[in-house]
């Protein structure tokens, strides 16, 4: 059984909603297909001084609703899971406002094994992006009454962190994880079989609680990081399957695998086949002439098929 997504998040958008004693969430109006209904910015923190995890896209009225959210505690920290551009613009603009410094991985493409063509199509990179501190993989950041341990899990892209905040056992997950829909792993910066490991180490971790940058939170992390696992698995011997009928390419697949998707998403699924394929090749389970791309022909690998 697939995971089961929440589709029916509704929250106010410039407000301040409170979510526990530490955590307050600003949604921001920028609803998208990839988006769902707009960045949700968390503001860590109760007494004096505050963290903001992903400030967002370039959008000064969703500053001024974070800065009003905070209120007259300081704004100490401002803490990136990863470079796009619903997540990580607003940071600059925040800091030169707050003064606070922005910690993240790195800039974008930052951790990345590199090789890959295709650069062009991360139009949803913030290749703008600077941070002030580079933190790495176990880095503890801490404020007044709240303290955040970060955690190195590439998948969704190469420099993505997820946060875990000791107070509460809650794990602040980017778009590592969503509550509304399967994460997009984009070649060349997103990896499949890093995204599974990474799941696992957040099942690893145990938290009470998942928060990502978009849609609900969800309340049972366990069950649904291993459902979303299992998922991967399912598109992965669709895409055998489907190669069992003979030579395909990806666009081929995605209208078969994605036929009720909405039609919009379709190139996303397309590098998250393209994702799957690139995996694939490497374990000689399909093979394609040259390197994998978008318009590559694919057939089923000598080790794809059943004995």
């Amino acid at each position: 059984m697939g995971p089961h997504f929440i589709q029916d998040f509704t929250a106010p958008y410039g407000e301040a909603e409170k979510l526990s004693p530490l955590i307050t969430r600003v949604l921001c109006k920028n609803p998208s297909p990839f988006t769902y209904t707009g960045t949700g910015t968390y503001l860590i923190g109760h007494r004096r001084s505050l963290a903001v995890i992903d400030p967002g896209p370039i959008m000064p009225e969703h500053g001024d609703a974070i800065l009003k959210a905070a209120g007259d505690r300081e704004i100490s920290h401002i803490l990136v899971t990863h470079t796009h551009i619903d997540h990580s613009p607003l940071s600059s603009w925040l800091s030169q406002r707050t003064g606070a410094p922005i910690y993240a991985f790195g800039q974008h493409g930052a951790g990345r094994k590199g090789g890959l063509e295709g650069e062009d199509v991360e139009a949803g990179a913030d290749w703008d992006f600077r941070q002030d501190h580079s933190i790495a993989d176990g880095a503890v950041i801490a404020g007044d009454d709240w303290t955040l341990t970060a955690y190195h899990t590439p998948g969704h892209t190469a420099n993505h962190l997820c946060f875990l905040l000791k107070e509460e056992n809650a794990l602040f997950v980017g778009d590592h994880i969503m509550g509304w829909a399967t994460t997009v792993i984009a070649p060349p910066d997103g990896d499949l079989r890093d995204y599974l490991k990474s799941l696992q180490r957040v099942s690893n971790l145990q938290p009470d609680r998942l928060y990502p940058t978009h849609g609900p939170s969800v309340a049972n992390p366990e069950a649904f990081v291993q459902s979303i696992i299992a998922h991967r698995r399912m598109r992965e011997a669709q895409i055998l399957k489907h190669l069992e009928e003979g030579p395909m390419n990806i666009d081929m697949m995605v209208n078969r695998m994605y036929q009720h998707v909405d039609r919009r998403l379709h190139p996303a699924a397309a590098r998250s086949v393209l994702g799957h394929l690139i995996a694939l090749v490497d374990e000689k389970r399909v093979k394609c002439k040259g390197q994998p791309s978008l318009t590559t022909q694919y057939e089923l690998g000598r080790a794809g098929r059943n004995p």
